[in-house]
């Protein structure tokens, strides 16, 4: 063989290589890429877009509503609007649909996870004062007397995702966004 072609060869495979390492979640609603990453330890979200859209359920102006298979958050506006935001859902076991409210809210929220989470986790940390590098992220909004939050979430490339245990994951800015604008009492519907 050539010394051209072994290197036109060796060139060809490397390019292979490095096309099939890279990889794109796909959002399911709007089938564009979430994020991509060449590894998956260096995942770079790619934001989901906060944006006021058109929505024509029958909730109330106020409230949240939360479609788990789309994997989006929608705060009800008045006229037929509502402000829509990505959002990380439970994995398959974890999901759950029902009606809450909000019952507390909390900015840079401290974490101590579930005695159910540490026993499938016992290497988690029994306690986690708030700041950017606790999971609940820069604001949680607790769901009645549940152990669901919608939070904050200091890991962005799962935002889109079905992986939490249950809780509703946002971008800190999307989190700290919907904090401003709801208040305890806020009634949240989750729905598959």
């Amino acid at each position: 063989m050539n010394r051209f072609f072994r290197m036109a060869m060796f060139t060809g495979l490397g390019m292979l290589a490095m096309a099939s390492s890279a990889r794109a979640e796909i959002d399911p609603l709007t089938r564009q890429p979430l994020f991509t990453y060449e590894d998956p330890s260096k995942a770079q979200a790619t934001a989901i877009p906060r944006e006021v859209v058109s929505f024509s359920g029958k909730y109330n102006p106020g409230t949240i509503v939360i479609n788990t298979s789309e994997r989006r958050l929608y705060l009800v506006m008045p006229d037929g609007k509502a402000m829509r935001y990505g959002v990380g859902v439970g994995r398959p076991g974890f999901d759950w649909a029902g009606a809450q409210t909000i019952t507390r809210k909390q900015e840079w929220p401290t974490w101590t996870p579930p005695a159910q989470m540490l026993k499938r986790r016992p290497d988690l940390p029994r306690f986690m004062p708030g700041g950017p590098e606790n999971p609940m992220g820069a604001r949680a909004m607790y769901l009645g007397s549940t152990l669901y939050r919608i939070h904050g979430s200091n890991e962005p490339e799962t935002i889109g995702q079905a992986v939490s245990s249950g809780c509703i994951r946002m971008l800190n800015e999307d989190v700290v966004d919907l904090y401003e604008r709801v208040k305890v009492g806020t009634r949240v519907v989750v729905a598959r």
